[in-house]
């Protein structure tokens, strides 16, 4: 709320952020108004809504949605309104491509995809994909839940994508899965730059940052204040702190740190797609299950190993699925120390099965009784409401 020459400092930062983003996503323009990833998912569908309605194409009320997408992609179409279509996967775990042909027509406004998906496999056929939506009267959007994996290596924007939102809180310095604080930044080109929100941070020729209302065809604010400015400086330390090179390595070092979990564990755990992953993996846990072992005991006996367990049941295509993203932070150490803790499980399940149904044994709760958790709810924030 103070004036904006009391601001120039802060103003810079957010100004050169964006710069760096751009170049890092391959897009033209940007916003780093979202509070977070959702969020900017929501910005992004709101202008591809507004495109179609200021060129008067009020008919395309469908978006795309793969089957393995992150559960926002659907619920986000939803709440602007879109009908979803889902996606078929091959064989492959990607986009197939009859299954889009199929769904495709006047009607579809976009597709939303993430690259590399949920299953941690790039689309190989993204810029075939790109193609026919476009051709179709289509837009795309880009899901960079998962750009930690292709960072400094391939950019949505190269690939034909519209719009996309970047999770700052994940991709540039913080570990995410804590609850926050997040920063949804939103990149587009400059078919969808004049529907950003307003106001966009902008610079005159004194080199003057200032905030620019004058934007006629703007979505509108989507956010009281601008972003969540903590992870702006965090954001913004990380990059020049790695700098092109290490926002290289950073991609390099997840791809590797997940494909060596998938070699050592793939011996003991289902993996339906035995390919190449890039940051992240999904076992199954199907055979465990055929033993009396579900994923969430599995997950629950993980506890006592001092490890946070990983998604479980997440992607839906992948039955008892336990989704393994290791990012480019832990040592080889940690790496090892979570492939034992698995194969010790899995031997556990074999020798001892009682044993893993009652974990965890070493946490301050220990096992809950969740069918009763969930049908007598507590919902006091103190021990003295009644």
């Amino acid at each position: 709320m103070q004036p904006q020459n009391q601001v120039q400092g802060a103003l810079e930062i957010m100004y050169i952020l964006g710069e760096y983003l751009k170049e890092i996503s391959g897009f033209d323009a940007i916003t780093l108004q979202p509070a977070a990833g959702a969020h900017g998912e929501l910005t992004g569908l709101l202008m591809i809504k507004k495109y179609f309605e200021k060129q008067g194409d009020t008919k395309r009320n469908i978006v795309l949605v793969p089957d393995t997408a992150h559960g926002t992609n659907p619920a986000t179409a939803s709440m602007c309104g879109y009908e979803v279509v889902e996606l078929k996967s091959n064989d492959r775990g990607q986009v197939d491509l009859e299954s889009l042909k199929k769904n495709l027509s006047g009607n579809v406004a976009a597709i939303m995809l993430t690259n590399p998906n949920t299953l941690g496999i790039f689309e190989e056929k993204i810029l075939e994909i790109s193609s026919l939506v476009h051709q179709a009267g289509g837009l795309l959007y880009y899901d960079g839940a998962n750009l930690n994996a292709i960072m400094g290596i391939a950019r949505p924007g190269d690939m034909g994508f519209d719009v996309c939102h970047l999770n700052l809180h994940k991709t540039f310095s913080t570990p995410h899965g804590g609850g926050g604080p997040g920063a949804g930044a939103v990149c587009c080109n400059r078919k969808l730059e004049s529907f950003l929100p307003i106001p966009i941070l902008s610079k005159d020729k004194e080199n003057n940052y200032f905030w620019d209302y004058n934007k006629q065809d703007s979505i509108g604010k989507v956010k009281g204040y601008y972003g969540n400015f903590g992870m702006f400086v965090r954001a913004l330390a990380y990059i020049m702190a790695n700098g092109k090179e290490g926002i290289l390595q950073i991609s390099k070092d997840a791809v590797l740190n997940a494909n060596y979990i998938k070699e050592k564990l793939k011996k003991y755990y289902h993996l339906p797609y035995n390919l190449e992953c890039m940051h992240e993996f999904v076992l199954s846990g199907i055979n465990q299950k055929k033993q009396g072992i579900n994923t969430l005991l599995i997950a629950k006996r993980l506890l006592d190993f001092g490890i946070h367990p990983p998604t479980i049941y997440f992607p839906l295509v992948v039955p008892e699925a336990i989704m393994i993203e290791p990012t480019e932070t832990e040592s080889k150490e940690e790496l090892d120390k979570f492939i034992d803790a698995m194969i010790q499980v899995d031997k556990e399940i074999k020798e001892n099965p009682e044993l893993v149904k009652n974990a965890p044994y070493n946490t301050p709760v220990a096992r809950v009784d969740e069918v009763t958790a969930s049908r007598n709810l507590n919902l006091c924030w103190s021990s003295s409401c009644n």
